[in-house]
């Protein structure tokens, strides 16, 4: 069994994107394709198109949307890497990126001169994006200078915009009612988090009160993703993210460490002075470091930063403004927050890149292929 496939690059994450045409509609079924598709039981991928990293490892099911005023509905898919499941709880900026190339390139958005605008939805969890396309001359781009930090590599530029980002899963900007909460992990001193959701439901700890800088190296913080999971299973309840006896997941909340900007070296060795940037950011992407920063957390840190006394904004020296510059490994990330409703960001802004790397035709071994037929 052989499915069409497209593999994009969403700013520092690739994706397969699949029409929702050619795909099952039953999710259990759609799962057991898609493990099969990119060996998902393999902590490798070897025997299949995963990419064995979980910025490489996802895919997004695309269709034109029936709802009015929204063009195309995504759902997206989070690979477990040598687990053999599928995190079906959160959303991608950086693939929607990507997916709003495809929606042009494939004709479910007509070209509108040399910005294409195309508003996508989550399937996953509600959230609309708006992604601004170059298309100078009125056509599809395939190669562009647009870059972003973690890759020297350039790509057409689109404009990633959340629209009115607050509550999206929860119902809430802030699901504890406070911009700080003390979270204890046994018996251990509480931590000062603040507990966010927006973009998605993300969970910040403040790197200094925790022993920590905010500007660790990719090897120190994988050295903490022990710990970063427990504060993420433990405030996954207190975020109303988990029914009663539920586990807990590794897709959300997302967890990072959140400090004072102080002079790093970035992870393509440029150097970044404290002055270059606002707050020091350091995520994890499921249960590793994430090598940028996801773009729903780099809404969600954008969005703490509005709020006086959360871990954000104390780490910034006070409540920040329209523009807010994130430290992470790879770069200086620019997150934009604008047309503000009572202290909430309607709309928040992160310029990204996107190209079409394949159009491609995806074997799927026969077992897979059986399970969901």
């Amino acid at each position: 069994m052989h499915i069409p496939a497209t593999l994009v690059r969403g700013g520092t994450s690739k994706c397969w994107l699949f029409s929702q045409v050619h795909v099952p509609t039953d999710r259990s079924e759609l799962e057991k394709l898609l493990v099969a598709a990119y060996g998902s039981t393999d902590p490798v991928e070897l025997d299949g198109v995963g990419g064995a990293t979980p910025t490489t490892s996802k895919a997004a099911v695309v269709g034109v949307s029936p709802t009015p005023g929204v063009d195309v509905d995504y759902l997206f898919a989070q690979i477990g890497i040598g687990t053999g499941t599928i995190e079906w709880t959160s959303n991608c900026g950086n693939c929607a990126t990507g997916i709003a190339l495809y929606a042009v390139a494939k004709g479910l958005v007509p070209i509108s001169g040399d910005r294409t605008r195309v508003v996508m939805r989550n399937s996953n969890t509600g959230a609309v994006m708006e992604g601004v396309v170059d298309t100078a001359g009125g056509v599809v781009h395939h190669f562009g200078d647009q870059t972003v930090p973690g890759t020297r590599a350039g790509g057409v530029a689109v404009g990633l915009t959340f629209l009115s980002p607050a509550g999206s899963t929860t119902g809430s900007l802030l699901p504890t009612g406070r911009a700080v909460d003390e979270l204890r992990l046994g018996t251990a001193e509480p931590h000062q988090v603040t507990m966010v959701d927006a973009g998605a439901p993300v969970v910040l700890v403040d790197a200094r009160g925790a022993g920590r800088s905010g500007a660790e190296s990719l090897e120190q913080v994988r050295a903490d993703v022990p710990w970063l999971r427990a504060v993420r299973h433990t405030a996954a309840p207190l975020m109303g993210l988990l029914a009663p006896g539920q586990e807990p997941g590794d897709a959300v909340p997302k967890v990072g460490l959140v400090g004072p900007p102080v002079p790093y070296t970035t992870t393509l060795g440029e150097p970044v002075a404290a002055e270059d940037y606002d707050v020091s950011v350091r995520m994890l992407t499921m249960n590793a470091p994430h090598p940028a920063i996801g773009l729903t957390s780099a809404v969600a840190v954008a969005a703490a930063g509005l709020l006086k006394d959360s871990v954000v904004s104390r780490a910034a020296g006070g409540p920040t403004g329209e523009w807010l510059r994130l430290g992470t490994p790879a770069g200086v990330v620019a997150v934009r927050c604008s047309d503000p409703r009572d202290g909430v960001p309607d709309r928040v802004t992160v310029q990204r890149a996107a190209r079409l790397l394949a159009d491609a035709r995806i074997y799927v071994p026969e077992s897979g292929a059986r399970e969901a037929a």
